[in-house]
């Protein structure tokens, strides 16, 4: 006899449906908000932060340019010939690019892949050309894939050139200093929302290096799911340039029971932490990094982490500036917000929830404590050795 269904449950048949309902009504949304005139940008980086993004690569084609506020005309140029032989950065591109088969969809023809190889070389050196005060850095070429599987050469070069007078502009300097500026946001970040683990890596003296390939190639270097990537780039093209680094925070307090079962040596954790897994819930993730960038802004940390604004988060204004739209950083508030009303309205919190408010008071009385007790001296002393041999190691395999 069948059992009676219970009230609110529902068959995987109907989960499909609603499924497929959300994203017909998220699909008619975009277009809503593209058609409009202006382009509403607030709902489009809306629906790049909320789960799903932007549900496709043709999506992407339309919104990401808006994201960046790239001008439509721009979008338009045919690329011009970049010129090989002379250029400085020409030999390490070209080692960078040949290693980069994973990155490429599996059982791609070999013909069709050597194809999008040359035309990556090109928007890299095209872009460097340009703009010749951007150093181009070993993984730079991780993120410029990943556009140029989305959109092509031609949308990929503008938008690749947008991202990297501004998200990236931190990571294209001479010196690696901006860099470890950002890598310095980590360990404020994780001692807030969880001081055991932020102690057990400081007595490990693991540092921040661990953490180094996701930031500046936003995971992709990392992520084999190339869905897992694109969903990530919504987000971050979506939010401020700083949001990897919270990202990167949310990863490693969601492993806190394998960091805290691990030996207390640097070789352990740091072996441990590099190793990013690969089935990670990365909706949850990304709705707690969104929660933790509205609880500890950049500026609040940046007192701590260092005397001075890295240029990305100053260039951030940029797009606030120029597209005249809501702040990105609106959204997550708002959507914080929403989500606080409905914890508050219901008669059950869910535990370990960041926004209790006995959780808030603690997270407010350590706001107040400086990077050097964050961080430590230790640690601090291996993120700057190792930073300054890194751009002498092989950090990519």
């Amino acid at each position: 006899m069948e059992k009676p269904r219970r009230d609110g449950a529902s068959s995987p048949r109907n989960g499909r449906q609603d499924g497929d309902t959300r994203r017909k009504r998220k699909t008619a949304d975009i277009s809503q908000a593209l058609s409009a005139n202006p382009v509403d940008v607030a709902t489009l980086r809306r629906m790049a932060i909320s789960e799903g993004g932007l549900l496709t690569d043709e999506i992407r084609c339309q919104v990401w340019p808006r994201l960046l506020n790239v001008a439509p005309h721009l979008l338009d140029q045919d690329p011009e010939t970049v010129e090989r032989e002379n250029n400085k950065d020409y030999n390490q591109v070209l080692l960078d690019v040949q290693r980069s088969l994973r990155r490429f969809p599996p059982g791609m023809p070999d013909e069709q892949r050597e194809g999008l190889q040359e035309e990556l070389i090109d928007i890299i050196l095209r872009v460097l050309k340009r703009n010749p005060q951007l150093h181009y850095y070993q993984g730079y070429h991780d993120i410029v894939v990943t556009f140029l599987l989305v959109v092509g050469e031609r949308m990929a070069t503008a938008l690749v050139e947008k991202l990297s007078t501004h998200h990236l502009r931190d990571f294209m300097d001479p010196t690696m200093d901006n860099t470890k500026h950002i890598l310095n946001y980590l360990m404020p970040i994780i001692e807030r929302v969880n001081p055991e683990v932020h102690d057990f890596m400081q007595q490990a003296e693991v540092g921040t290096v661990f953490a180094l390939s996701w930031l500046i190639t936003w995971f992709g270097h990392v992520l084999s799911d190339f869905r897992h990537v694109v969903r990530l780039y919504d987000f971050f093209l979506a939010c401020h340039p700083l949001m990897p680094i919270y990202f990167a925070a949310v990863i490693v307090l969601h492993r806190e029971e394998e960091v805290l079962e691990c030996e207390c040596d640097m070789a352990m954790v740091h072996h441990l932490l590099s190793q990013i897994p690969q089935d990670l819930p990365y909706e949850t993730l990304i709705s707690r990094a969104g929660d933790l960038f509205v609880q500890f802004p950049p500026s609040e940390l940046a007192r701590e982490a260092a005397a001075h604004e890295s240029m990305a988060a100053s260039t951030f204004k940029d797009f606030e500036l120029a597209s005249t739209q809501q702040r990105p950083d609106s959204v997550l508030r708002r959507r914080r917000r929403q989500k606080q009303a409905a914890l508050e309205s219901s008669t059950v919190s869910p535990v370990g929830a960041v926004s209790q408010p006995s959780t808030a008071r603690r997270f407010m009385r350590l706001a107040v404590m400086g990077l050097t007790v964050a961080l430590g001296a230790a640690a601090l002393a291996v993120v700057n050795t190792a930073l300054e041999w890194a751009p002498k190691l092989d950090l990519f395999p």
